[in-house]
């Protein structure tokens, strides 16, 4: 059975602290050498430790005090009072009426407006309007969140009572269901691998429903299965970078036309160096009108992977129909 890697258990340790009023807002907490020393464990893992508590918003480096408990979003009046003496609040009404899905709710809301990069429990407790530590009490980090928002929004998609007959427009539904899904949610891409698959109830629906309709086909399994990771890797690939270009946009300031103009002169005099000669004469075709949409670029693509799927199906290896 998976066990959390040392930092995390050093990192819950010292949430709980925080939790239950041991470690108040400005108050000291470990270093890294009484980490190491309490726990046992390299500096390294020390580090990582305090580095994962600074992204999640709940300590903070203060000028020669140290790493310090960051002040409560949520706390009124007395928000940078910390008397040594002082205790948790008693929980609002608001706390008492949270729930995991309003966290995971407000987590995707975050993450839609603004990338899974300002994903923090901090900001998901001011934006219910909760103490800092509230969420934890529904989920354990910012990864197992990330897991219940995924599987929250693969719920969405709702498949038509009538599935169509045909294999080919079974897959290209499917497709489209898949791209609308990313394209309301640019951060969900990322979070799953081809190789290194989570296992989320709701996404293994999708997976259900399109191996249902190829498995009619009669093809082997091998055949079937990469069948479906084909098209799912065709649309998860494009919509990766629906999250990249919202990304770069924010933290260059630039539009993309805008980034594509202060690349020219670079662009122009590799071009222009004769070392490239097919690539330049493309582009000088292209005209300066082109631009890659990826609605487009998702639309291009589709018919064809379909085209070259049906011969697959026509001529693929069939299950035998003794075993």
């Amino acid at each position: 059975m998976p066990t959390d890697p040392p930092y995390m258990l050093i990192v819950s340790e010292i949430r709980r602290r925080i939790a239950d009023g041991e470690l108040n807002p400005g108050d000291r907490v470990p270093s890294t050498r009484q980490i190491a020393r309490e726990w046992n464990v390299a500096l390294a893992t020390a580090t990582k430790a305090l580095n994962t508590l600074r992204q999640e918003g709940l300590v903070r480096a203060e000028p020669r005090v140290g790493t310090v408990v960051a002040p409560d979003p949520a706390a009124t009046g007395t928000a940078g009072a910390h008397p040594a003496s002082s205790r948790r609040r008693p929980a609002a009404d608001s706390d008492r009426e949270l729930t995991r899905k309003r966290v995971v709710r407000a987590a995707v809301e975050i993450a839609d407006a603004e990338g899974l990069d300002a994903l923090s429990m901090r900001g998901i407790a001011a934006r219910l309007g909760v103490a800092t530590m509230s969420p934890y009490r529904y989920v354990n980090s910012k990864d197992d969140l990330i897991l219940l928002m995924a599987d929250a929004v693969f719920d969405e998609p709702e498949y038509p009572e009538e599935v169509p007959e045909e294999w080919r427009a079974c897959l290209e539904l499917w497709a489209r269901m898949l791209w609308e899904l990313y394209r309301r949610h640019p951060w969900l891409p990322d979070t799953s691998s081809l190789t290194r698959p989570v296992i989320l109830p709701n996404q293994m629906r999708h997976a259900e429903w399109v191996l249902r309709v190829l498995d009619g086909l009669g093809l082997d399994a091998f055949t079937t299965f990469h069948m479906h990771v084909l098209v799912y890797s065709y649309v998860q690939g494009i919509a990766t970078n629906l999250e990249r270009a919202a990304r770069s946009a924010a933290e260059t300031g630039m539009s993309e036309q805008q980034w594509m103009d202060a690349q020219e002169p670079a662009f122009g005099a590799l071009l222009g160096s004769g070392s490239y000669p097919t690539v330049a004469r493309i582009l000088e075709e292209l005209g300066d009108d082109y631009d890659l949409h990826l609605d487009e670029f998702f639309e291009f693509g589709l018919q064809p992977l379909l085209d070259g799927l049906a011969v697959l199906v026509e001529r693929g290896p069939r299950r035998d129909a003794s075993a």
